[in-house]
Order: C-alpha cells, then sequence, then structure tokens
C-alpha cells in the first residue's frame, strides 16, 4: 500500500481526537498524550468528561450532582489551558449518565473520532471514569482505535513497537502504526510472538510474518527493523518494549466481535496491563 493510499485510510488517520478525562492522577498521562498527538498530528482536540448519575440519584443528591459537574467543568477547563500553552485549541464536552463505558463510545461515535486517548484506569466514587472495566469495554465497543495511556507515560518521544500476528486485523494496524510513525517522526520495532502451544507450522510463520510487514513499512518510508520472540505474547511484547525503549506499543483488536463485552483473559488485556507506555489498540478491517 503506498503512502498516498495509506492517507487516504481512515485506519490511520489521527485527525479528530478524543480525551476521555475524569480529573484524577490517572488521567495525566492521558491529557498530555492527547495534547502532545494533537499538535504532531495537528488533529483536532475535544475533552470529555462525565458525572455519572439517572434521574432518581439527580433528585435525591442535587448537592452532590452540582458540585460533581462544577469538578469536572474545572477538570475540562484545566485541560484547555495546558492544550493552549502547547498551542491547541481544545473543545469540552461534559456528560452526565449512568455507564462512563456508554458516555465515551457515544461522543466518540458524535465526534467521528477517530482515537479514543484515555487512562488505564481511574478514580473510585461517584464521578469515577475509566476504571478497568470501563477502559475495557471501550476497547472493545468503540469503532475508532483507542490509546490507553498510563499515569507516568509519556508519548512519542522515542520507538513505535508494533505486534503483529499476521492476521488482517494485525495488517491493519500496521497502517495505524505507519500513519502514527510519519506524524511523530519515530522508527517502528516489529514483533511476532512465537507462543510455545502453538504448532511448529505456525511458530515457523513469525519470520515471515515479521519480514513481510517491514517490508511494507519500509516502502512507507518508516525507519523499520524487526524481531520474533518466543513465550507468552503479553510478556514478550512487554519485555520488547523496554528492551527497545518504546513508548508506544501498537496492537490489533479484534473488533467487537473479538473483544466483545470485556478484555478478560485477552492477550490485549493483558498488553495494557503490564506495559508501562502507551497502547494503542488499532480499530479497522
Amino acid at each position: 500500500m503506498s503512502s498516498q493510499v495509506s492517507q487516504l485510510s481512515p485506519i490511520g488517520r489521527f485527525e479528530k481526537i478524543l480525551l476521555a478525562t475524569d480529573g484524577s492522577e490517572f488521567s495525566a498521562g492521558a491529557a498530555r498524550a492527547a495534547i502532545h498527538l494533537a499538535r504532531a498530528c495537528g488533529g483536532k482536540l475535544t475533552a470529555m468528561s462525565m458525572v455519572l448519575g439517572n434521574p432518581e440519584y439527580d433528585t435525591l443528591a442535587p448537592k452532590l450532582v452540582a458540585k460533581a459537574l462544577a469538578e469536572a467543568r474545572m477538570t475540562l477547563e484545566q485541560v484547555k489551558v495546558e492544550a493552549k500553552a502547547a498551542g491547541i485549541e481544545c473543545a469540552t464536552q461534559l456528560r452526565q449518565g449512568e455507564d462512563p463505558h456508554k458516555e465515551i463510545v457515544a461522543a466518540s461515535e458524535e465526534l467521528q473520532a477517530d482515537v479514543v486517548v484515555m487512562g488505564r484506569r481511574g478514580r473510585r466514587g461517584l464521578a469515577r471514569l475509566m476504571v478497568g472495566d470501563a477502559t475495557a469495554k471501550v476497547v472493545g465497543n468503540a469503532h475508532c482505535s483507542v490509546l490507553v495511556v498510563p499515569r507516568d507515560a509519556d508519548l512519542g518521544t522515542a520507538r513505535i513497537l508494533l505486534a503483529t500476528d499476521g492476521s488482517r486485523y494485525a495488517d491493519a494496524a500496521a497502517v495505524t502504526a505507519s500513519g502514527l510513525a510519519r506524524h511523530l517522526g519515530l522508527p517502528v520495532s516489529v514483533i511476532s510472538v512465537k507462543v510455545p502451544s502453538h504448532s511448529d507450522s505456525r511458530r515457523a510463520e513469525a519470520e515471515t510474518i515479521v519480514s513481510r510487514v517491514v517490508e511494507f513499512l519500509g516502502k512507507e518510508g518508516i525507519a523499520v527493523d524487526g524481531r520474533t520472540g518466543e513465550g507468552e505474547v503479553a510478556d514478550v511484547v512487554a519485555a520488547a518494549a523496554r528492551a527497545t525503549g518504546a513508548d508506544i506499543i501498537v496492537i490489533s483488536s479484534y473488533g467487537r466481535t473479538g473483544w466483545g463485552r470485556a478484555l478478560l483473559g485477552s492477550n490485549g488485556e493483558r498488553i495494557i496491563g503490564k506495559a508501562e507506555c502507551a497502547v494503542l489498540v488499532a480499530k479497522g478491517a
């Protein structure tokens, strides 16, 4: 696929960025990443926060709801200030609802976002947003890519690690990684994992898979290298990210049928949980 074609692909586009934040320390990395991504990609940034509630609760505890809304507005204003300091205009959305992940997914649909940026987990309490379960559900149900950022992570200053299994979903992730690498000016390391429980023939495919993706990225003008690893997928990928100095891992999602209601037990969840850096779950194909 030529660079001209991939630029037209919605898979590799970062024009509309939605930051989901609860204002806690756990969202700090996500806010930094969203602003950096918007600046690097020339994208439009929207920050959203929400307050949990329903008509019955709103009636019974109006003062608590008002306090939570006021805190959420302050959170969004702070993001606007940080974005402006970076030369980025930031729109805001404040939503109320009973389920955080549904509000985030709804906002991403309304905005036709290319990527949702969110923390790996959030604070507890009335205004909690993006706890592990909510993050998993956003990854599983959003139609766009999702960038999950640990609290202390920085984004886009070193290297991208692309994990691939050779599937068409992983090929979509390669297109996403290519677009991200061009925007951020970063090299890419490609890895495919030989899982001990797989058949000999499947394990033998790893080198071919890596070579094919390396060739694609090289033709896209990306500085790229490839490797294979052996072991459990999440352990190998997390270790490779540390070894290469990667500050973004790109993985594929099988979409709504594969990730579905939650990530429990999946390689994706384990990678997100073990990685010290941001993880971009690429959607497409």
